[in-house]
């Protein structure tokens, strides 16, 4: 408590209500203080002040108060006991003449000093106050702003000169602030402004600047005795990371709803296309344990698929993939793919997906794969729109065509433009022309 003014204001005060109440006396003898003991009195007087004022402080339970007033109480009576030893009389008419310091005097002394001291105390309690208040402000990265209503006057603190690039001594007004920000801002800024005068609301706006900032300031509507505004009050600060930071989760949250949507429509699509292989499956088996097994397979393929999409974040896959996925543990002497990088969109992956199964399929029961010596050679081109796609079975075993049309006749038929079939003595044949869909290397767009 030693940088605490109160023990001093409250000891000097008791002091000046004693020797203020001594000046009142009027009797036949003069009287007059010895200095020392005046001191001590006041010495007294600030002691237990101080020693009150600690134990109120230190806690704040009804019984350590009922003991700092009686110990407040007995440094009073200390303190007037003292101040009475001080006193020397001499007799004679003028009260004024006695040895020692005048006690009128010496009342108005320590009363001046009690409230020079006060108004000190209170000037660097303000001082205090206002100190903290600017480290509060400076820690928080703030600035202070106050404008005068009828003059339109704007103040601001050195924290919000600096947020605004102002330097601390440069001249501003409200023109060169307004020139700061987007012309957005401004009108709003400006809005914001009449509207708070207008119907003393308080004043919120969230301003960007030229340069990318962006500043929430803040301010309270102060009226005068007639109720009219008088001036407005507040803080300014930059907060374009929180800015940031809720632009980015809105694209977030948006992106969020179209990978939603997405998911929904792709799930959507792939139980249509189980359904219809398992549909398709069902019509050309004879019994449960081939279509379990024909099922199985075409799932499979399917599942693969699927990976080769999920490995691109579902926008494209190569076609040469698509292939591989179907003749991976076929040795490269067995299967020929020949032709360019070719990206195709997820639709056309799927649709391509089955059909090469198929095929493959096809050949390693009845074509060129089911001989170790057999050959499949696979050729495609791709123009703007369409991929032609050519198969070739090379020394395999004599095919003729089928009786019927089975699951990949049907799948090839509904899902290529233009299919041929041939089936000449040294191995079957292909011709493909498939529409290629939009493709999206780029990533789903972005909602923002």
């Amino acid at each position: 408590m030693t940088d605490n003014p109160a023990p001093s204001v409250m000891g000097l005060s008791i002091g000046g209500m004693h020797y203020l109440g001594m000046s009142a006396i009027r009797s036949s003898v003069s009287l007059g203080y010895q200095p020392g003991w005046v001191a001590a009195s006041v010495v007294v007087a600030f002691l237990a002040s101080f020693a009150a004022l600690a134990a109120v402080r230190r806690n704040s339970r009804a019984a350590w108060q009922a003991g700092a007033a009686v110990l407040l109480g007995a440094g009073v009576v200390a303190m007037h006991y003292t101040a009475m030893v001080a006193v020397t009389l001499t007799p004679g008419a003028d009260p004024a003449g006695g040895p020692g310091v005048p006690p009128l005097w010496l009342a108005f002394t320590v009363a001046g000093l009690t409230l020079l001291l006060l108004f000190l105390a209170l000037g660097a309690s303000l001082m205090d106050q206002r100190q903290v208040l600017s480290t509060a402000l400076r820690a928080g990265r703030m600035g202070y702003w106050e404008m005068d209503i009828p003059r339109r006057r704007l103040t601001l603190s050195e924290q919000g000169r600096g947020l605004l690039g102002f330097a601390p001594d440069a001249p501003f007004d409200q023109s060169l602030v307004a020139a700061l920000m987007t012309a957005d801002s401004s009108d709003r800024r400006q809005q914001a402004l009449e509207r708070s005068i207008n119907t003393g609301v308080d004043y919120e706006v969230d301003y960007e600047l030229l340069d990318g900032r962006w500043l929430e300031v803040r301010g309270l509507m102060i009226l005068d005795g007639g109720g009219r505004p008088l001036r407005l009050v507040g803080t300014i600060q930059d907060v374009t990371v929180h800015r940031i930071a809720f632009q980015d989760l809105a694209r977030s949250e948006a992106r969020q709803r179209l990978l939603i949507n997405e998911l929904n429509h792709r799930v959507k699509n792939t139980l249509a296309t189980v359904l219809s292989i398992a549909t398709l499956t069902a019509r050309r088996s004879d019994d449960v344990q081939a279509f379990a097994n024909a099922f199985q397979a075409r799932l499979l393929s399917l599942s693969a698929t699927h990976n080769l999409l999920t490995a691109q974040g579902w926008q494209q896959a190569d076609l040469r993939d698509v292939f591989r996925a179907e003749f991976g543990h076929y040795n490269d002497d067995q299967v020929v793919l020949n032709g360019p990088d070719v990206w195709l969109s997820p639709e056309n992956v799927l649709t391509l997906g089955l059909i090469a199964h198929e095929l493959a399929t096809n050949a390693a029961k009845y074509g060129a794969l089911s001989l170790p010596e057999g050959r499949v050679e696979v050729c495609w081109r791709a123009e703007a729109d369409a991929l032609h796609l050519q198969w070739r079975e090379h020394d395999g075993p004599p095919v003729t065509p089928p009786e019927r049309k089975g699951f990949g006749s049907r799948l090839i038929a509904s899902s290529a433009g233009a299919s041929t079939f041939r089936y000449p003595p040294e191995g079957f044949e292909a011709d493909l022309t498939l529409r290629l869909f939009e493709r999206r290397p780029d990533g789903l767009e972005d909602p923002a």
